[in-house]
């Protein structure tokens, strides 16, 4: 049994592949590097950790775009599921560029699903979002709550997963869809959050740079104004990949999972930016309220009873354990605020 990760050199994925590592599984990763990085997969037993270095994980530079590139990575290591990561993921750059993001997240996972079917592979989970359900109008978003992306990156990711249920049903393929809520932290500061899209390596490196953290938005329908959502530990998350993976039948016949994987708590945007302040011991400048993002949806919060139910999973990690794990990683890459 060997599992295709998509993606595995990106931030979540490097977790996904040490915890299916951990868990015992065979893996072998592929990705383009457009964001992910080689150097992550050294953090992860047994990796290869570049193109070209023997390891238990192969790390094969590809794209998901490319259908031969697929095909061969298929063959060559036996791959009998896939967990697939890669895409194209912040939301206002996806309004800036709908074709882009389109083609990436949709005519890439086609392509992908395409050599999957072709190859007889029977398994494969897809990386969904909440951003699938726009701005949904309840206090616990569950998985039957109405879909209505409000921008192009959640589009293609519900896109995503008619595409996968379609795939699954017509070739036989055991499918499971998650719908992540806000990723964050580190299993341990080589596998940090490199880049500054996300909100707390945002705000961290605003502080590095001795400005104020910006804060988009204070005149939301919430507590306090600014955005309200639901924080994973990314540890959490990659175990709930392990735990679905495992409920896929290896014959096709069992699947077809929709779950979010979330807490069922929020945290502001304000709470965050106090938080982070508190943990890094940087209190100063104050955080500056800039104009809302297109596409910033009031309110998104999981109910993760379903996960739970189904995978017997539940997130272990608090936001403090996630902003404190990420700031180590952070300081990891900048010694000099040690």
């Amino acid at each position: 049994m060997t599992w295709l990760i998509t993606g595995g050199a990106g931030y979540i994925g490097a977790h996904v592949a040490r915890a299916m590592a951990e868990s015992g599984q065979q893996a072998v990763v592929l990705d383009d590097f457009s964001t992910g990085l080689p150097e992550r997969l050294r953090a992860v037993p047994g990796a290869g950790g570049e193109p070209g270095v023997p390891g238990d994980i192969p790390l094969v530079r590809g794209s998901t775009l490319d259908g031969a590139a697929l095909e061969t990575a298929i063959a060559e290591y036996g791959v009998t599921g896939v967990i697939h990561l890669a895409a194209r993921k912040q939301v206002a750059e996806s309004v800036e560029r709908p074709l882009h993001y389109y083609r990436e997240n949709v005519h890439g996972l086609t392509v992908l699903l395409e050599a999957v079917a072709a190859a007889g592979v029977r398994r494969f989970v897809f990386s969904s979002s909440a951003a699938v359900y726009g701005m949904p109008d309840v206090d616990l978003v569950t998985e039957d709550t109405p879909c209505l992306p409000m921008n192009p990156y959640g589009e293609t990711k519900l896109t995503g997963e008619w595409l996968v249920r379609a795939a699954g049903q017509a070739h036989g393929i055991s499918t499971s869809c998650l719908r992540y809520f806000n990723v964050a932290g580190a299993a341990e500061p080589a596998l940090a959050d490199t880049g500054v899209s996300n909100i707390i390596p945002m705000f961290f490196d605003a502080l590095t740079r001795g400005e104020a953290p910006k804060i988009f938005g204070d005149d939301y329908p919430t507590p306090d104004g600014t955005c309200v959502r639901d924080y994973i530990h990314v540890q959490d998350l990659a175990e709930a990949h392990v735990k679905a993976a495992g409920l896929l039948s290896p014959d096709g016949s069992a699947g077809d999972l929709t779950l979010n994987i979330g807490t069922g708590s929020g945290v502001s945007v304000r709470e965050m930016a106090s938080l982070v302040a508190e943990v890094t011991g940087r209190r100063e400048p104050a955080a500056e309220v800039a104009p809302r993002r297109a596409g910033d949806p009031a309110r998104v919060v999981a109910s993760a009873r379903r996960a739970e139910k189904e995978l017997g999973w539940t997130a272990r990690h608090d936001v403090r354990a996630m902003v404190a794990s990420a700031w180590e990683g952070w300081l990891l890459r900048h010694p000099e605020l040690g």
